[in-house]
């Protein structure tokens, strides 16, 4: 039976999807503009009538976050769930915050502090700590791809998700950097017919400029050096559309790309909007993105 998706898919402002589907529902965690101290979801069997999950973390377990969280990232292991997510906006190793990771055994949480501290504290080749996005390769390797300041890296988790281990068996190296060109923020992972395409957010967050790109390789760690656009401004729909994450639909071997954006003319910073659209892959590539108010599923 058809299904006709609309956008926004909720009311409000939110922002920073990351989207999954565990069980026989879908997932998206979401950044929230009017609360800054915690982070909401959503679930949906259908992906058009949402059910929202409020304040998913158990806050006073990070009793060293003070200022924000935003930009979860999350993934299964031995049947938990792990969010990465992250605080208070540091801006040198001597702040407190940075990474955090917590878990759960439900999908929809509570997430629950899983180590003492920050999971990555400090900076390294540049990289701000924020933005993190947890991809999980079809050999069970979890890589965290992560970064602000126009730098990004990739890691690799240890088997029990505690810390940062070596990237590759052969090498002591832990934090690579792959920066593509033209890259600000938001990486985005995904694997498909055994190429992985590397997505990324470029362009001002708070303005139309946003836009997301992406470019592919054979490798998840290395081979990054291009980018084509692949999701920007379309007026009057919308404008600075960015910092997405994906669905894939096994059973129509489909993918949508799950995203926020703005309303032409409004200028406050949060305010974005949560969408979903078809993004097709086809031949190797990733073809632009249309932006909808509606589409059929």
């Amino acid at each position: 039976m058809a299904r006709i998706i609309n956008n926004p898919i909720v009311e409000g402002w939110y922002a920073d999807p990351e989207a999954r589907k565990y069980g026989d529902k879908y997932y998206i965690y979401v950044t929230g503009s009017k609360v800054r101290n915690n982070l909401d979801a959503f679930s949906s069997t259908d992906l058009v009538n949402w059910e929202k999950h409020e304040a998913v973390i158990k806050m006073e377990e990070f009793p060293h976050i003070h200022k924000c969280v935003w930009a979860p990232t999350i993934i299964e292991k031995n049947g938990k769930y792990y969010l990465i997510f992250a605080s208070n906006d540091i801006h040198s190793d001597e702040e407190d915050g940075g990474l955090e990771i917590a878990v759960a055994d439900k999908p929809e949480g509570p997430f629950r502090a899983f180590i003492k501290g920050s999971l990555v504290p400090e900076f390294h080749n540049g990289a701000q700590p924020i933005d993190a996005h947890l991809f999980k390769d079809d050999d069970g390797t979890i890589y965290l791809y992560y970064g602000g300041w126009r730098h990004c890296n990739v890691c690799r988790m240890s088997e029990d998700m505690t810390k940062i281990i070596s990237l590759t068996d052969k090498s002591d190296e832990m934090w690579r950097e792959i920066t593509p060109e033209d890259y600000v923020e938001a990486p985005c992972m995904m694997k498909y017919k055994g190429k992985y395409y590397f997505m990324w957010s470029a362009g001002n967050w708070m303005a139309g400029s946003y836009r997301v790109n992406y470019c592919s390789s054979d490798s998840p760690i290395d081979g990054f050096n291009t980018a084509e656009k692949i999701l920007s401004t379309q007026l009057p729909l919308a404008e600075g559309p960015g910092h997405h994450g994906y669905l894939y639909l096994e059973e129509s071997d489909e993918h949508l790309i799950v995203y926020h954006r703005r309303i032409p003319g409004d200028t406050v910073p949060g305010h974005r909007v949560l969408c979903i659209d078809k993004m097709i892959v086809k031949d190797g590539k990733i073809e632009p993105v249309i932006m909808t108010s509606s589409f059929e599923l």
